[in-house]
């Protein structure tokens, strides 16, 4: 089935040439079904990209989804025009008016400042507290991860001596989870950060399970008991070309950045890179969509009693 989104969205003729199985808001109200409702805190600067790339993803399954597109009232976006966010998007005041099957928080470019430092910090705050009392699952990604993990759990990020950049590979830490269900033994993730979190520390908090990780790159995945919040530090979503875009941005920048690990064929910048990641990031929002939101909630969200 497919995902429900605005038929002038941007994405929707991209995805739509890609076969990607789209549905405009016309013919969805024909049908006689209720989609899962799934709210995306866009908190990227590249906001159309972003959108593509999750609505690709979340595109991929049997299921029938309905997207809310969220921004943050108390941020100027810069990157991307008033009439898009008007056109397409909510503000975060109205996304505390619903409940949703599910959630996913982006990461943002702000992570070498504090948390409190962020200018959206209370709004975000507010969000993820909204939540955990009206959301049945939330997928928190890269910063978006490490902000959910520091505000629920008090666990803090930590800078790294230098950004964590390119492909890794990880493996799973439990011998059985929905979530990494037909996942290979070793499967590859991109990393894009300059800080993470200490696997000490996220260990110590009886309530999260820590799911896959990395020898070079750190934890990768970590999830609540309760499955209602998942936190993971890479960027399954990344388009086959995202990483050269910002390594060849911060060259141009004259910014201090090495060449991504594992990306370029034969370490040459020149040679176009390939994807060794699609597959898995379609597995894992698959199972995300069936395991922890679809098969989990009920027809009428008004009927969940939350723990």
């Amino acid at each position: 089935m497919p995902i429900k989104i605005q038929s002038d969205l941007p994405a929707c003729s991209v995805l739509e040439r890609e076969n990607i199985f789209v549905m405009t808001e016309q013919r969805a109200a024909q049908q006689d079904i209720r989609p899962l409702k799934i709210a995306i805190v866009n908190l990227m600067p590249t906001k159309i990209a972003t959108e593509t790339q999750l609505l690709r993803l979340l595109g991929n399954t049997p299921l029938q989804v309905e997207i809310s597109l969220v921004h943050m009232d108390s941020h100027q976006s810069r990157n991307v025009g008033s009439d898009h966010l008007e056109r397409f998007y909510i503000p975060s005041k109205d996304v505390l008016k619903s409940r949703y099957d599910g959630m996913i928080i982006t990461g943002a470019p702000v992570e070498q400042l504090p948390f409190e430092q962020v200018d959206y910090w209370s709004e975000l705050c507010d969000i993820m507290d909204f939540a955990r009392e009206n959301v049945f699952s939330t997928l928190h990604i890269c910063w978006g991860a490490q902000a959910g993990l520091y505000h629920h759990y008090g666990v803090g990020k930590q800078p790294l001596e230098k950004k964590l950049f390119g492909i890794f590979p990880h493996r799973r830490t439990v011998p059985a989870e929905p979530l990494l269900r037909g996942f290979d033994d070793v499967f590859l993730v991109p990393q894009s950060r300059h800080t993470t979190v200490l696997r000490e520390e996220v260990a110590a908090q009886s309530q999260l399970d820590i799911l896959a990780e990395s020898e070079e790159a750190g934890i990768l995945l970590v999830k609540s008991k309760s499955n209602r919040e998942i936190f993971m530090t890479g960027h399954l979503e990344y388009d086959t070309e995202t990483l050269a875009q910002e390594y060849f941005r911060d060259v141009r920048l004259g910014l201090p950045i090495e060449m991504p690990v594992n990306y370029f064929p034969d370490n040459d910048s020149l040679k176009a890179p390939l994807s060794t990641w699609r597959g898995t990031a379609h597995l894992f929002y698959s199972n995300w969509l069936n395991y922890y939101v679809y098969q989990e909630t009920p027809f009428n969200l008004t009927d969940i009693h939350w723990d």
